[in-house]
């Protein structure tokens, strides 16, 4: 043991020992036995040359307040304290952002402090930004910190919207008006003008400007020239007319006189000399020459065909009035068609005279003329027989909707509401305007003839609802509610009572035809979703039922009385436009929808 530890004993701790042996020796013989075993020891220690043993670990002497440690994945031991911040560094990437102390979130987003401001304060810079185009930041605290147009701000003086603002510009100064007892022309009265205006030396009085003079002059030329040009070339008139031989019309739109039809079945007459105007006679229970609605409807179950031809979508279709044994079709690639309801149920014939999609149609009440109205700015009425166009017409705005006036003896008349917010009133003899009504404060959407034709009803996008006197351009009935939508599509139920609107709210809404047009809030249709889309409702010629297509591809049918939904048909992939009954079949509908297909 003795000899273990003298092997700890450093040169130092020897000599400090040896001294302090001779010390006690001096002083005592009580040492001399531990003396004597010590200088044993210390005698044998240099003979063996055993290796010292040190119990300190070694310690890193860098200063860590300068040098960051970081250990790789594989170390196991680190030799000094490392700091807690270290030790949670990243291998790689940017800083820990949360290592500086940030307080814990206290929204969604993160920490917002807290910040003492009065409502007042606030919102009066607020409105001065609004305003003026300036306003002091709100978190400025010494600096003056302005937000936005420094130079007005600089300008005005800094004011906020609750200070007057003195105007800079003062009033121009006239000229004094002169003597009224003077002969010579020095009278210039209330016609002096202003200080800082030039005189025209002949007329002694104001005039234009050299450049106000040369701008006329410019404009003078301009109009001699169109007028020395030919007729071809000259200003568009508002409104104008084309006949299917050509004539004048808008240069961006198809030219009119370009119209054609193309006839897709094999014979035009048959062995009677008969076209397919005719009304069939041989539909097996069914009488298509007897008077609507005389039969008992009921809901459809099963799709029983389906047409394809166009290339778009099909914004709208309509059967042949009376006998419904032909149905036409407008669409989105610009071309309208005519199908066989019965038969053979094929396209009979193509109709192409306009350049962009086509977007409403309507029969004569005879069924051998229909009109078109069309994206391009045109609207075309064509022989249902013959597919000629014979008139073209247009007001240089895009037409919404247009329909032929229903009086047997004014089939001549047809209205068109336009983008312009106006409806303009037509004749197709002559081929122009001859009544506007213009009241609306939007784009109109539809038109609908009631009250045994003497007053028809527009909708609008400004939200509104307006009834006319025909022919006298002078509201009868304005309904507007702070609770309205707007509704681009109506429909007029059978007995002629009752308008059907289709609200952008996702309901259907009646009003009746009366006097008042009073709303009837104990009768609303709901639980489709339109959005946003014009789609047409519709009624059975019985008046039973309601029907409706959504924008997910479905037709809704409701029980008129009860306003309960009956039942609900998955029958296109896209939004469904139009709903139409069949005026002679007890439950037979078309549809059609933006897929391109009619069912």
């Amino acid at each position: 043991m003795d000899h273990i530890l003298g092997s700890y004993a450093s040169d130092d701790s020897d000599n400090d020992d040896t001294a302090a042996t001779a010390d006690a020796a001096g002083k005592g013989g009580n040492t001399d036995a531990s003396a004597s075993k010590r200088m044993k020891v210390a005698s044998v220690a240099p003979t063996t040359q055993l290796p010292a043993v040190v119990a300190a670990p070694d310690v890193a002497v860098e200063d860590l307040t300068v040098y960051r440690y970081m250990p790789g994945v594989t170390t196991k031991e680190i030799t000094h304290n490392v700091p807690y911040v270290d030790l949670a560094k990243p291998l790689a990437g940017p800083a820990n952002p949360f290592s500086g102390g940030l307080t814990t979130k206290n929204t969604l987003t993160g920490f917002v402090e807290p910040h003492s401001m009065s409502d007042f304060s606030f919102t009066t810079l607020q409105r001065t930004y609004h305003n003026y185009g300036y306003t002091v930041h709100p978190n400025a605290d010494s600096e003056l910190h302005i937000v936005g147009d420094v130079a007005k701000w600089y300008n005005q003086g800094g004011a906020t919207i609750n200070d007057k603002v003195k105007k800079s510009d003062a009033k121009r100064k006239r000229k004094g008006m002169g003597d009224p007892a003077s002969v010579d022309g020095s009278y210039l009265g209330p016609w002096a003008g202003y200080a800082d205006e030039e005189a025209d030396a002949s007329l002694g009085a104001a005039g234009p400007t050299d450049e106000q003079k040369a701008a006329i002059q410019e404009a003078a030329d301009a109009v001699e020239a169109a007028t020395a040009a030919p007729a071809a070339t000259a200003t568009k008139p508002a409104v104008t007319a084309a006949t299917a031989d050509g004539g004048s019309g808008d240069q961006g739109a198809e030219a009119p006189g370009k119209e054609k039809s193309v006839f897709h079945g094999k014979e035009l007459h048959d062995y009677l000399g008969r076209t397919y105007m005719h009304v069939p006679t041989d539909i097996d229970g069914v009488n298509l020459n007897g008077e609507p609605g005389g039969q008992e409807c009921y809901i459809p179950k099963r799709l029983l065909h389906t047409w394809t031809g166009h290339t778009k979508g099909v914004n709208a279709i309509q059967f042949i009035p009376k006998s419904a044994h032909l149905l036409l079709s407008c669409s989105m690639d610009s071309k309208v068609k005519l199908w066989d309801v019965y038969h053979d149920r094929r396209c009979l014939r193509t109709f192409m005279g306009h350049s962009k999609a086509v977007k409403a149609i309507d029969f004569s009440n005879d069924g051998r003329r229909f009109l078109t109205a069309s994206y391009d700015k045109w609207i075309k009425l064509w022989d249902t027989e013959t597919g000629q166009c014979i008139r073209s017409f247009t007001t240089r705005r895009v037409p919404h909707c247009v329909k032929f006036h229903p009086g047997n003896d004014r089939q001549h008349i047809f209205l068109t509401g336009c983008a312009d917010k106006k409806v303009y009133q037509f004749n197709t003899t002559t081929g122009g305007v001859v009544q506007e009504y213009d009241q609306h404060l939007g784009p109109v959407n539809t038109i609908t003839f009631v009250d045994d034709n003497r007053r028809f009803v527009t909708t609008s996008d400004d939200k509104t609802i307006r009834a006319w006197e025909f022919d006298i351009p002078v509201v009868i009935k304005y309904i507007a509610e702070p609770s309205m939508h707007s509704m681009p599509a109506v429909t007029l139920h059978p007995s002629h009572k009752w308008l059907a609107c289709q609200s952008l709210d996702n309901q259907i809404l009646i009003y009746s035809t009366r006097d008042r047009f009073k709303l009837q809030r104990n009768k609303v249709f709901r639980g489709h979703l339109v959005a946003g889309f014009a789609c047409r409702p519709g009624f059975s010629p019985d008046g039973r039922f309601v029907s409706s297509g959504d924008s997910e591809g479905a037709v809704w049918f409701w029980d008129w009385k009860t306003c309960k939904v009956l039942k609900k048909l998955r029958c296109h992939d896209q939004v469904v436009m139009a709903a139409e009954w069949h005026p002679h079949e007890t439950s037979k509908v078309a549809t059609c929808s933006w897929d391109g297909t009619i069912k």
